[in-house]
């Protein structure tokens, strides 16, 4: 693994930075060609995307310090600014209740918005994972004898560490996972499983759909990638012998499931069509019309 790609003087370039911006980047890129699309103002993508990057990163962390209380407590400081401790559904939720409230004071429906930003959420999710595979930062999953088990000793936390005092240590001499044992590279599955789940709703944009459907897809591919991955990685189970992870899974699923047929079978579902922007004051005006 590559935490540390390189440095240039005293700054350090770090993978999961890396490719985090990366992701960031494109997928700013392609929500501002669907908002172009959609007829909507590119500077429009831009604001979506700084509320993603910023309100992101900060639910991500919190999620993930509220996760891991007992670490804080003992090192708030290093907790709070380590590169690494990122918790995707707290980045999620945080950035959703920023972008609705800023697409909610422009007067435009957050569903309009979030079916155009669905495909790009899906590949930069997976892009990140890449990241999180070079840092080692412990998403990898559980010991695996297949041909393509993934050696993460160099990694930010390894085995040794992430293994410690569970029930897969006590397999290993004196309780302990060597750090070159072989590891179900996870974040190489979600990452390809979300790369998959971005052509599907890339190809699917275009339907004439009511505003949400493509939204709520997204949540159900999304959701079954994360229940399904979290069986060969490492967490703690909360009820029903489900980790958190997979709990939210299942009420995204559920949330999408419902709303997706409810704007599948709604003849009064609605259709946003924005009003022509004018080029002299750049300006957004807006209308509802029934779906057709």
């Amino acid at each position: 693994m590559y935490p540390e790609l390189f440095k240039i003087g005293p700054f350090t370039v770090y993978s999961f930075g890396l490719m985090l911006g990366i992701a960031f980047v494109l997928s700013s890129y392609l929500l501002t060609k669907e908002m172009e699309r959609r007829k909507l103002s590119s500077n429009l993508a831009t604001e979506v995307t700084l509320l993603a990057i910023i309100f992101g990163i900060i639910g991500s962390k919190l999620f993930y310090l509220f996760e891991n209380w007992d670490l804080f407590l003992n090192n708030p400081i290093g907790q709070t600014f380590s590169p690494g401790g990122l918790t995707f559904y707290g980045g999620l939720i945080l950035a959703v209740i920023a972008i609705w409230i800023h697409v909610k004071r422009k007067n435009i429906p957050f569903l309009f918005i979030a079916d155009a930003a669905a495909p790009s959420l899906a590949l930069a999710y997976g892009i990140g994972r890449i990241g999180c595979h070079l840092a080692g930062d412990g998403d990898y999953g559980i010991p695996t004898n297949l041909p393509w088990g993934t050696n993460y000793e160099h990694g930010t936390v390894p085995p040794s560490i992430m293994f410690r005092g569970t029930e897969i240590a006590k397999h290993y001499p004196g309780g302990i996972v060597p750090d070159n044992t072989p590891l179900h590279p996870t974040p190489i599955y979600e990452f390809l499983i979300m790369l998959l789940i971005f052509w599907i709703l890339w190809n699917l944009r275009k339907k004439d759909w009511a505003d949400g459907r493509l939204f709520m897809l997204y949540l159900i591919l999304s959701g079954i990638e994360r229940f399904s991955i979290e069986f060969i990685r490492l967490n703690d189970r909360l009820l029903f012998n489900l980790t958190e992870a997979q709990l939210i899974s299942v009420l995204l699923i559920i949330i999408g499931a419902f709303g997706y047929y409810y704007f599948a079978t709604n003849k009064n579902a609605h259709k946003f069509v924005p009003a022509p922007i004018n080029a002299d004051t750049k300006k957004m005006k807006h209308t509802h019309l029934p779906k057709h």
